[in-house]
């Protein structure tokens, strides 16, 4: 009886360790994005730099050699990517980066306008707010030296960094995917080339008051920046 009496609990304890390790495992994988997801995030971040351009074709093989994974892991990133509406896939031609359809520019900046204000008036870490003060000086950097292209990513650097203020994940993930849709519609706007230095003035504004504390003025002026950005994309795009 003593002998089976240890069985039993030796089974018991067998069962009990498999059943941690199984959990654990299940978190291991939940904690840790697969390599599809982590190329997901490298063509979302290439979207919102400019650098894939709306209408551009994307080849499975050229990006599995550059990025080092393999076509299928590509595959799968693709598919997450036109969830996402951030590319669409056509049969017998391929993938292309989006073009946004009526009514995009609208439902972008209403998410805008939920998430960035809100995360503004809430503050920051000093690590935070500071971070948002480099993305104005590297704003002003890229207009000194005429560079466009890097005024438009500092500009997308200043968004995400408000967003970031909140200190959290899932609105960081929320905000990769818009700042990757902002400048597919952004890349028609910016034919002006004065079109990100307008906003300069602005992001200075924002960024003093949110730096010295009055954070009901930051969102006020994030508000009201908001509003004539997606006035001046409407009009560019006809909406």
């Amino acid at each position: 009886m003593a002998t089976s009496a240890a069985a039993t609990r030796s089974a018991s304890g067998t069962v009990a360790t498999s059943a941690a390790t199984s959990t654990a495992a299940a978190r291991l994988r939940v904690a840790v994005p697969s390599v599809a997801d982590r190329v997901a995030d490298e063509l979302r971040l290439q979207l919102a730099e400019g650098v894939l351009l709306p209408g551009a074709r994307l080849t499975e093989s050229t990006i599995a050699e550059d990025l080092g994974v393999s076509r299928n892991t590509v595959r799968e990133a693709f598919a997450e990517l036109a969830s996402e509406r951030l590319v669409v896939r056509h049969p017998n031609r391929g993938v292309f980066v989006a073009s946004l359809e009526p009514g995009d520019i609208h439902d972008v900046y209403t998410v805008r306008r939920v998430i960035e204000v809100s995360a503004i008036r809430g503050g920051g870490s000093p690590g935070a707010v500071a971070a948002v003060r480099a993305a104005v000086e590297e704003g002003k950097v890229a207009a000194a030296a005429n560079d466009d292209e890097g005024l438009g990513t500092a500009n997308q650097h200043f968004h995400g960094a408000i967003v970031a203020l909140a200190g959290s994940r899932r609105l960081n993930t929320i905000m990769s995917q818009v700042l990757a849709e902002m400048r597919l519609f952004f890349h028609k706007a910016t034919m002006d080339a004065n079109f990100y230095s307008g906003y300069l003035k602005d992001n200075e504004e924002i960024c003093e008051a949110l730096e010295a504390g009055e954070l009901e003025k930051a969102a006020e002026l994030l508000l009201a920046y908001l509003d004539r950005s997606e006035e001046k994309q409407a009009e560019v795009h006809g909406e």
